[in-house]
């Protein structure tokens, strides 16, 4: 029996799965947290993945390894590999003055053109931007910038040569400066938003080796020479979204509703994409086609949110929210807690609508927000099947989706019904996949099987929505620091 390692490292924490490469049976797996916050020194995201796989036994069976991680984020590096600064992450909104000057100098029209996307605060061009504007000492230095799963593979490969960095293409086409329809960069797009164009990683095709583990990185497991006396290979890596849709076997007509950290409703496409109003980014897949995708910034942590305020479990914020009636009785919570991505509101602020006597209690505030966290994915999903993406499966997961609540109450807002898969870590599973798929070779990656898929059905509810909208609409009020904002 092969043995092959996916790692997801998220915005919260690293999660390594080890899976036979035939039958993508789980023999073991470790975890490890990440830091809090929206700019994180990569070392951290490196001993995360030590501890993760120390706690997972090892990688010293393995024949192949794959790391999938968070998108967009900015890691520049020295001429020397040096770290310059702690990563940006994509949901570190800092960048959104950037991203609105990117756009109106070249105009929405023409980045969709260039690059299947509109930039905004999370992509990492726009971040670029703002280093060049704000840290000139650091962007001097900035030799190189790469992605957090292109440092994690080369950190793996033992190399501090920033020539030898590589990426994929799923995770290049979140940049903002590499086309997904051509397969190249945009080296003109680097240099406009960084005022010259340091080096990025090669690109590799999706089943290419980038590399092979040293000995001795990281703690062995299982007998010397299990790999057949050969050191693992380090398969290309990929975005969390597309290392997801990997892990998922997603297949032209599924429509991915994934809530995790963010919200992202993504789908397998044969042809690229462009969309001016930037609610549909044009990426790439960890397949060779495509993947277009919306994202919301406030997903799962809304339903952590309305816990703590609760001082509750999420077991039992689930249960209220089912106690609960559609509509939480007029309850409505816009929850931009840390600003909107789709729509593109950065400085919007969450907001709770229609209080009153009647419906201030715990249940109430766990219903409405599942569903303002719902609904925010609901308008995700219909600018999607707007652009022409079919919807015939709707696949729920991620965090979020462990929740009952969110489950029962989704194909209500939704619109349609929907299917659970087992819980499980998608993104570590697709890298899995992808570092099987390096290992046996073939022109396809494996399919392991999806599992017990439960179906959810309920009555639509429009008029929930509609509500939604009308609070969610923007506003000229302003905060008490003096930002205008819109939510």
């Amino acid at each position: 029996m092969r043995l092959v390692a996916g790692v997801d490292s998220s915005t919260q924490s690293c999660k390594v799965v080890i899976r036979d490469a035939a039958t993508g049976a789980l023999v073991r797996q470790g975890s490890a947290p990440h830091p809090a916050g929206t700019e994180v020194d990569p070392e951290a995201w490196w001993d995360a993945l030590g501890a993760a796989v120390s706690a997972a036994g090892g990688l010293g069976d393995v024949s192949a390894v794959s790391v999938a991680a968070q998108q967009h984020g900015m890691v520049c590096l020295d001429e020397d590999g040096r770290v310059v600064r702690p990563a940006l992450l994509w949901n570190d909104t800092r960048s959104a003055p950037s991203a609105r000057h990117l756009v109106a100098e070249l105009g929405a029209q023409a980045w969709a053109e260039a690059v299947g996307s509109v930039p905004v605060a999370s992509f990492t061009v726009t971040k670029l931007r703002w280093l060049a504007e704000h840290e000139p000492a650091h962007a001097a230095r900035v030799a190189a910038v790469c992605l957090p799963h292109d440092w994690l593979t080369w950190r793996l490969t033992g190399s501090r040569d920033i020539g030898t960095l590589t990426t994929d293409r799923s995770d290049a086409s979140g940049t903002g400066y590499w086309s997904p329809a051509t397969g190249r960069y945009r080296p003109d797009l680097l240099e406009r938003a960084f005022g010259r164009t340091p080096a990025v990683p090669q690109l590799i095709s999706p089943s290419q080796c980038a590399g092979w583990l040293p000995p001795g990185v990281f703690a062995p497991a299982g007998p010397p020479g299990a790999a057949a006396g050969r050191p693992p290979m380090l398969g290309p890596g990929a975005g969390d979204n597309a290392a997801a849709a990997l892990g998922l076997g997603v297949r032209r007509g599924d429509v991915v509703v994934s809530l995790g950290t963010s919200g992202t409703v993504f789908a397998a496409a044969d042809a690229p994409s462009a969309d001016p109003s930037g609610a549909v980014a044009g990426f790439a897949d960890a397949t060779g086609q495509f993947l277009p995708l919306v994202c919301t910034l406030n997903a799962a942590r809304v339903l952590d949110a309305a816990a703590g305020m609760l001082r509750i479990g999420l077991g039992e914020l689930s249960d209220l929210a089912l106690a609960c009636p559609p509509g939480a009785d007029g309850l409505t919570l816009v929850p931009y807690l840390e600003g909107e991505r789709t729509p593109d509101r950065p400085d919007a602020t969450g907001s709770i609508h229609g209080l009153r006597l009647a419906n201030a209690t715990a249940a109430h505030l766990a219903r409405a927000a599942v569903e303002g966290m719902l609904c925010g994915l609901a308008d995700a999903l219909d600018a999607l099947t707007t652009a022409g993406v079919p919807a015939e499966r709707v696949l729920l997961v991620g965090g979020g989706a462990r929740s009952e609540a969110v489950r029962a109450i989704a194909p209500a807002i939704l619109g349609r019904p929907v299917c659970a898969p087992p819980p499980g870590e998608y993104v570590a599973d697709g890298a899995a996949v992808q570092a099987a798929w390096v290992l046996g070779g073939g022109e396809e990656p494996p399919r392991w099987g999806e599992g017990d898929v439960r179906r959810y059905e309920a009555e639509p509810t429009p008029w929930l929505r509609e509500r939604y909208r009308e609070h969610a609409r923007p506003t000229d009020r302003r905060p008490t620091d003096g930002r205008p904002t819109d939510g």
